[in-house]
C-alpha cells in the first residue's frame, strides 16, 4: 500500500484530507509543521506528500527544498495545497521540487484528480 503524508498546521485540514486520502488507498501519517514533516521522511520516505505553505516553524517551501535534498527526497511525489493562489507563487513552488498544487479548500474530487495526474492512483 502506498504511504502518504499530509503536512498541514491545522489538525482539521489533515484529519479531512486524511479521510480522504486513505479512501483511495494510502497509509496516511501527518505532521504539523514541516520539521516535524522532515524528521518523519528520514524515518521513512512517503510516497506522496500534501503539503501546506504557511505553517509555523518550517513553511512548506523551506520543508520541500530541504526534502529534495535528502537522500531518496527526488522520490515522493508532492502536491502543494495552499491558499496562495497567484502565479509567483505557484511557480516558486514548481521550481522548488512540487509535482503539482491545488488551492484550498479542495474536496476528495479535486484531490483525487490532482493524484492521478500525478500518477498517484
Amino acid at each position: 500500500m502506498k504511504t502518504c503524508l499530509i503536512v498541514d498546521d491545522s489538525r482539521v485540514v489533515r484529519k479531512v484530507a486524511a479521510r480522504i486520502i486513505q479512501d483511495l488507498k494510502f497509509n496516511v501519517t501527518e505532521a504539523g509543521d514541516g520539521a516535524e514533516a522532515l524528521t518523519a521522511c528520514r524515518t521513512e520516505m512517503p510516497d506522496a506528500v500534501l503539503l501546506d505553505w504557511n505553517m509555523p516553524v518550517m513553511n512548506g517551501l523551506d520543508f520541500l527544498r530541504a526534502l529534495r535534498r535528502e537522500e531518496g527526497g527526488k522520490k515522493p511525489l508532492v502536491v502543494f495545497c495552499s491558499i496562495e493562489n497567484d502565479a509567483e507563487h505557484i511557480s516558486e513552488a514548481i521550481r522548488s521540487g512540487a509535482d503539482e498544487f491545488i488551492m484550498k479548500p479542495f474536496d476528495a474530487d479535486i484531490l483525487e484528480s490532482k493524484f492521478a495526474e500525478v500518477g498517484l492512483v
